[in-house]
């Protein structure tokens, strides 16, 4: 059986990986990353440490343009958001399964994507999604280990603790700046990356104007309705009034949970 690791250059990818070689063995194992070209450099020496230490390559696939998300939005004239963000299909899903068309064989191979205990929900939708292959969990099984005890257990393999975490960050994915992350990531990442959130807000600013249409990447739900909320509205916020931000709303990438 060959084993492909769904591996994003988070812990929980890494963990998961960890799981497959102990159980089955390096020459069966797989990393498969999707590179979305949006990473922070931190998650690339991750990668190769946790390769070395694994005692399995890398195998990277990307976009056969090699776009970032912002350009796979401008080409699908849409603005990413928490509730659709075709960069996942197409940086993420699309290439995954273009390898596996080529490279593997549905009766003898198993998928493992890196969901864990707390994500139980997550699991009929991501399955069904990657349907006909076979996918496993092993997260979601005793012992349970939340993320800050794989980060110790991986500095303790001797692996960098990527930089996205020690800020703060839910996930190392998309150099901090994923389009389905809420308030909180946003806030975060103006003040860690500025040049990162400046970046994006001119985009979100270009294609509201490219459009004509009142889009945003994030929503505001004060007052008891929902709507449009800007990056640069959140940026002013921030510097006047920041007592009407939502510091809890954290998002959080969900790239290989999509449907596939």
């Amino acid at each position: 059986m060959r084993r492909v690791v769904m591996w994003s250059g988070g812990i929980t990818s890494w963990a998961t990986a960890r799981h497959v070689v102990a159980t089955y063995g390096r020459a069966s194992t797989t990393l498969l990353f999707a590179d979305t070209n949006a990473e922070d450099e931190d998650l690339y020496t991750f990668n190769e440490q946790a390769s070395r230490d694994l005692g399995v390559p890398i195998t990277r696939v990307a976009d056969p343009q090699e776009r970032d998300p912002l350009q796979v939005f401008e080409d699908k004239r849409w603005v990413g958001n928490t509730r659709i963000a075709q960069c996942a299909m197409e940086l993420k899903i699309k290439p995954c399964r273009d390898w596996l068309a080529v490279n593997a064989d549905e009766a003898s191979t198993v998928l493992y994507v890196g969901l864990d205990w707390s994500e139980p929900q997550r699991i009929p939708g991501n399955r069904a999604g990657w349907a006909p292959w076979t996918v496993e969990y092993p997260l979601t099984e005793p012992p349970y280990q939340d993320k800050d005890q794989l980060r110790a257990e991986a500095r303790a393999a001797g692996l960098i603790d990527p930089r996205l975490y020690r800020f703060g960050f839910a996930h190392n994915n998309c150099g901090g700046g994923c389009v389905k992350g809420g308030q909180a990531q946003w806030i975060r990442l103006l003040e860690v990356f500025p040049e990162r959130f400046a970046r994006v807000e001119a985009f979100e600013q270009r294609m509201r104007a490219k459009l004509g249409k009142d889009v945003s990447i994030l929503r505001d739900r004060t007052g008891g309705t929902t709507r449009p909320l800007t990056l640069a509205a959140l940026r002013t916020r921030i510097e006047k009034q920041p007592e009407q931000l939502d510091l809890f709303d954290e998002g959080g990438c969900g790239c290989f949970t999509e449907a596939a």
